[in-house]
């Protein structure tokens, strides 16, 4: 028996449609005439999906007891015995209860497909068992139930059921998924924008994953070699030069302008392990390509455009971006290049991009250091051609080649020397020049075997060959000398532009200025002393590495910058030309001295202009809104010590309420300002005790009406490290202000609920809201949002709220409350030590 068929609907999150998708496509095979029945399809009281189980033929559920409970199950045996052609099964991750035939639904429908039957499923991204780490670190909700992902893969179709964060929020908002009792919730939890744009972002990658799967098996069981240009993928070929980076990063900008474009680095190094390549330089390569997004591939091949050809097809590449070649113009006689190559045999499917750079056509040598231009092998090699190839050549001639006349054996001789200079230079060359002479004219200069000339003519002649020796030989050493001067000359000019460039944007720091002076001339610790006068002691402004000096008389170097300042170097001696740009860095060195004074002057300033606004800001509070409880303070009890009135029972009792009233809301006012001055001056310690929030949330509502506020702490939350003193006076000005602005027949909601390692208390109103431009402003002190009346405050309610709640390690926001208003939420970490109790995801935020 052939086994069935799996399709599944995967979703980002609940109610995307999955199962109304699953419901259509019913519909749609029995308009067919397939046998298609529903083995297990959970509606949960939507009216819209309900209404898709009319006309559809449903197998009856079996009810298993647990637990002096009766539940539902999908009947595996009915729907063995029934054997539809399709059958429907809903939320594939589902646990079965305890005595169901499975453990898991899946595996039930692992019976079906075995039996032949034909299955339609669904199930969320968020119940892969390898994503549960991801998901509960967005999420802050461990999702419990959970399918292999080897499960979902071997399906046979998967479709992504996708909605947008804003539509999902929208259809949940006209009340299409959840009740209304449960819409808030959802929406301030689980369902936020953040939560279901990483969520979608989850499915999207992993369907697209899957995508490249089913391509890659479709072109390798009908083997296709040619490029389907589904997706952009862009090969970047490097050689281990300088130019990798302008390559990648020109790479990574093609690839950013078509969706979901890829970049994939590789270097192709030869199996003898021989290469030119700097490993410094590939490892700065691969970090870049990895910031950007990309992978890096090194692979091994005997022919390089033949490897990045092979390597671009296997992974279905799209583009190659090569650099143009570092040759120099003689050196094309060897062959066209691997850039030239690649282009010519790429074919009509890989399109190659050929980069300019500032290294293209300045040949593969690197500048080397002043006491090695040519290098250790190229200098031993020299003294081989200079010494061993005379010699050679000698042998070679007097035994093995007729008589060629002189003036051709100068010429080989010659050769020989031009090649020692070439390689080893000049003190190589003129050894050659040397021995040469001394060699034509004991074997080649009549008289033979005797040093010793007959012919002047041969005189002349030798001293010709000496000459144009040591002036080649010098030539070449000359430009060795230059190439080095002009390789120091840029990596000076280099540092220089780097210095120059720190000063315009202002963003080094000194320490990482140090640092960079310790890198680049090689030393061991890097100081920056200073002394206010000539006799006073020095003391260190910053400083890098290990046993760094105190006086600059301690120092290897020491660059003086000024009277009182001083950049010390210890580790080597360096030589009188690189002095010039050390003093470049003691210079810059200074400049940053002075700038982060600057800024700490400025940031005081700022203090200073701060304490001023505050204090006119008190000012202006003092002069009404101090002042209107205190004049009806004083009307009241003058009133009472009037002798040319009798009061009441009835008037006295007003009258001393509106004493009390009045003392209250100066209380209220000047609590806040001592508060706001506490925060201003730093002075306030907490004093941090691991409480539960039930226990302070109550005691911060004393002061507003009961029927105002509706209260929802679950006793099941973990336990919070707070200051139980701060945090009642932070709840006690945020759900004051919210009742200030709520309308008075609604009251405020105050709920709280865990998330991860993290405890939030949420106070939502229903009063006018605020705008998303204003959210921060209205925790500024002395902020009074809107047309708020000259009694209610200074405007220091949540400024204090907010300086007490970050005071504790917390963090206080405003959002808007959907359908209208605004959600102030305080946001603290659980107790450490004591793990907080991971909430059971609802049974309507797992379908």
């Amino acid at each position: 028996m052939a086994r069935g068929k799996l399709r599944i609907y995967l979703g980002a999150a609940p109610g995307v449609g999955k199962t109304y998708a699953m419901l259509s496509e019913a519909h749609r095979r029995i308009e067919r005439g397939t046998d298609c029945v529903v083995a297990f399809v959970e509606h949960h009281d939507r009216p819209r999906t309900e209404v898709m189980l009319h006309g559809l033929e449903q197998i009856e559920r079996r009810e298993i007891q647990y637990r002096d409970t009766a539940f539902t199950e999908m009947d595996v045996d009915a729907v063995l015995e029934r054997h539809p052609a399709v059958a429907l099964v809903d939320e594939l991750a589902h646990t079965n209860v305890p005595g169901s035939r499975n453990a898991k639904r899946w595996q039930d429908v692992k019976e079906l497909l075995d039996a032949g039957i034909d299955v339609v499923s669904t199930v969320n991204i968020q119940h892969l068992e390898s994503l549960g780490d991801v998901v509960e670190s967005i999420t802050g909700v461990r999702q419990r139930e959970t399918v292999p992902d080897e499960v979902v893969r071997r399906a046979d179709q998967i479709e992504l059921v996708d909605m947008s964060p804003q539509a999902l929020r929208r259809r949940m908002a006209h009340g299409n998924i959840y009740k209304p009792d449960k819409l808030d919730a959802a929406l301030s939890n689980y369902f936020r924008p953040g939560n279901l744009t990483a969520l979608r972002e989850l499915a999207l990658l992993w369907v697209a994953d899957r995508v490249d799967e089913y391509l890659r098996e479709y072109r390798g069981e009908h083997n296709i070699r040619s490029t389907w240009q589904a997706r952009e993928r862009i090969v970047v070929g490097l050689t281990g030069g300088p130019e990798g980076r302008t390559l990648i990063r020109r790479a990574a900008r093609l690839a950013e302008k078509g969706a979901g474009g890829e970049v994939l680095a590789v270097y192709i190094a030869r199996s003898d392990g021989l290469t030119a390549a700097s490993p410094k330089e590939l490892a700065v390569q691969r970090t870049l390509v990895e910031d950007l997004g990309g992978t890096f591939h090194h692979v091994i091949g005997e022919d390089v455009p033949s490897a990045l050809l092979e390597f671009a097809r296997g992974v279905n590449a799209t583009q190659i971006v090569l650099g143009v070649s570092r040759r120099r113009t003689w050196q094309y006689i060897l062959g066209p290049g691997v850039s030239a190559t690649v282009a010519r045999d790429s074919g009509p499917d890989l399109d190659v991009h050929i980069v300019t750079h500032e290294e293209a056509a300045k040949g593969r040598g690197l500048p080397v250091a002043r006491g090695a231009r040519l290098g250790r092998s190229r200098i031993i090699w020299g003294w081989l051609v200079g010494v061993a190839g005379p010699a050679l050549l000698t042998v070679l001639l007097t035994n093995m080649v007729a008589d060629l006349g002189l003036a051709n054996d100068m010429l080989l001789f010659l050769a020989l020397t031009v090649a020692a200079a070439m390689v080893g230079g000049l003190l190589p060359a003129l050894a050659s020049a040397a021995f040469g002479s001394l060699l034509l004219n004991y074997y080649f200069s009549p008289p033979l075997h005797r040093l010793t000339i007959a012919d002047p003519k041969n005189i002349v002649a030798i001293v010709i060959f000496v000459g144009v020796a040591i002036s080649v030989a010098s030539v070449v050493d000359l430009a060795a000398r230059r190439t080095h001067q002009a390789a120091r000359l840029r990596a000076e000019s280099e540092i220089l532009s780097f210095l120059a460039g720190s000063v315009l944007r202002g963003d080094t720091s000194l320490e990482a200025l140090l640092e960079r002076v310790r890198e680049t001339f090689g030393m061991e610790s890097v100081a920056l002393l200073e002394r206010e006068s000539d006799v006073a002691p020095w003391t260190c402004t910053g400083s890098v590495g290990p046993r760094a000096v105190v006086r600059p008389e301690d120092a290897d170097v020491d660059m003086p910058v000024g009277d009182h300042l001083a950049l010390a170097l210890s580790g080597r001696v360096l030589p009188a030309e690189d002095r010039r740009v050390l003093s470049a860095f003691a210079a810059q060195a200074a400049v940053v001295l002075d700038r982060q004074r600057l800024v700490g002057e400025a940031a005081q300033a700022r203090e200073l202009a701060e304490g001023n606004r505050i204090r006119t800001a008190l000012l202006a509070a003092v002069s009404h809104d101090l002042r209107t409880p205190l004049a009806s303070i004083k009307a009241s009890v003058t009133s009472l010590r009037s002798d040319d009135v009798e009061w009441s029972e009835e008037d006295e009792a007003e009258l001393l309420e509106a004493i009390e009233d009045g003392a209250d809301r100066l209380d209220h006012l000047v609590g806040n300002l001592l508060d706001m001055s506490r925060l201003q001056t730093g002075t306030v310690a907490p004093l941090i005790r691991v409480t539960d929030l039930d226990e302070v949330v109550p005691m911060a509502l004393v002061s507003v009406p009961v029927q105002s506020v509706e209260l929802d702490i679950p006793e099941t939350l973990p336990m919070v490290a707070v200051d139980r003193g701060l945090l009642e006076r932070a709840v006690a000005n945020l759900v004051e202000n919210a009742v200030k602005y709520s309308p008075d027949a609604t009251p405020v909601a105050v709920s709280a609920s865990a998330l991860g390692d993290r405890v939030e208390l949420r106070v939502a109103d229903r009063g006018p809201g605020v705008p998303d431009d204003a959210k921060e402003r209205i925790f500024e002190p002395f902020q009074r949002y809107g047309d708020a009346p000259r009694g209610a405050g200074v405007g220091l309610g949540l400024a204090v709220a907010r300086g007490f709640v970050e005071a504790m390690g917390g963090t206080l926001t405003a959002e808007d409350t959907p359908g209208g208003g605004m959600t102030m939420v305080l946001t603290l970490g659980a107790a450490p030590g004591l793990a907080p109790v991971s909430p059971e995801l609802p049974a309507w935020g797992t379908s």
